[in-house]
């Protein structure tokens, strides 16, 4: 695919995502997720953590929703992305710049934990719960 890079992060979140809206209804939530290489080092007999990277992360509108009803700090997640570059400049004249990673999927690790998936349903555009089909769900 051209463009921006798309990765996929294994890690965990340092904080509870959080969530903005806006006037036009739109929201987003941010966090932040920690990822680090994990080395068995035979000299010791021991698992070793390498120094963590932290990647702030973003996504919008129902997902964003989801992510904040569903996860939050020390939960380990699977993100995939766009990773972004954003420059800026201080009020002192410093110039700035961070890697961050427009969000397009993201769950629960099952690595070490369980989950248990329920299907979100869409609301109408009258603000009415969408109907739900008869019969059992597709899957």
């Amino acid at each position: 695919m051209p463009g921006l890079p798309e990765v996929t992060v294994a890690g965990t979140l340092t904080a509870d995502p959080e969530i903005k809206y806006f006037d036009s209804g739109v929201c987003v939530a941010n966090f932040t997720v920690a990822a680090n290489d994990r080395r068995f080092d035979k000299d010791q007999g021991q698992w070793v953590d390498a120094s963590a990277t932290f990647l702030r992360c973003q996504i919008w509108r129902q997902e964003a929703e989801h992510v904040v009803e569903s996860l939050s700090k020390g939960n380990r997640v699977l993100v995939t992305g766009a990773l972004k570059q954003r420059s800026w400049e201080t009020e002192h004249g410093e110039k700035r710049t961070v890697m961050e990673l427009a969000v397009t999927e993201i769950g629960a690790s099952l690595k070490f934990a369980t989950a248990a998936v329920r299907k979100a349903t869409r609301e109408a555009a009258t603000g009415e719960p969408a109907a739900q089909p008869a019969g059992p769900p597709p899957f």
